[in-house]
């Protein structure tokens, strides 16, 4: 059975999560990082001596880094449906997936550390306002893209949606002002109908 290292408030590990739910895969996942610990442990460190989450063992397969699981995920369980077979499709896939890691996710993220994450009496107000001014020109980006097609790579769900959802995730729960995206919002809308986003992207975010 596939094992999924990491806690679930992890956006890393929520694209893991999604992808496994989305395939139909039988999985467990196991408490890591944050306030579980676990990935200091010489134990852990053996298999991702970065020490972070998420780690995956897959019938003795071991990786890490969230975007590389994924795509491993969809390319040995979801040929020609999460993973593309068309080399144009799946290279769209492949372009918003480092999109959301180069960045979507650097954008949202001190975003989120200010507003959510960090105790208030840590929070940097003038970092989180510059963050979400950052956020509103990457979901632009998004917003233009998706006036013209209904997903990411084209007219279905790929592994792209796996990957640039929870960082959408965060930002529409974000406590903070945003502008209207309807066309990222409805998007959003159809994925988290979805058991497998529901199952992979809790509320509140944490």
């Amino acid at each position: 059975m596939l094992v999924i290292w990491g806690r679930i408030s992890s956006v890393n590990v929520q694209k893991v999560v999604f992808a496994a739910g989305e395939l139909g895969l039988a999985f467990e996942r196991r408490e890591a990082g944050g306030k579980f610990g676990v990935v200091q442990t010489p134990e852990y460190k053996a298999k991702n001596p970065n020490a972070l989450v998420p780690t995956i063992e897959d019938d003795g397969v071991v990786l890490w880094e969230s975007n590389a699981i994924v795509r491993y995920l969809a390319a040995r369980y979801g040929q020609g449906s999460l993973w593309p077979q068309d080399p144009a499709e799946r290279g769209l896939a492949d372009r918003w997936m480092d999109w959301q890691q180069t960045s979507l996710n650097p954008a949202i993220g001190p975003a989120f550390m200010n507003l959510v994450r960090l105790p208030p009496d840590q929070r940097d107000a003038a970092a989180a306002e510059a963050a979400l001014a950052k956020s509103e020109t990457m979901l632009a980006i998004l917003e233009a893209h998706l006036a013209g097609s209904p997903y990411l790579a084209g007219e279905t769900i790929t592994m792209a949606e796996m990957v640039v959802a929870p960082s959408v995730h965060r930002w529409l729960n974000l406590p903070a002002a945003r502008q209207s995206r309807p066309h990222v919002e409805a998007w959003y809308a159809g994925l988290f109908a979805r058991d497998a986003a529901r199952q992979a992207l809790p509320l509140p975010i944490e």
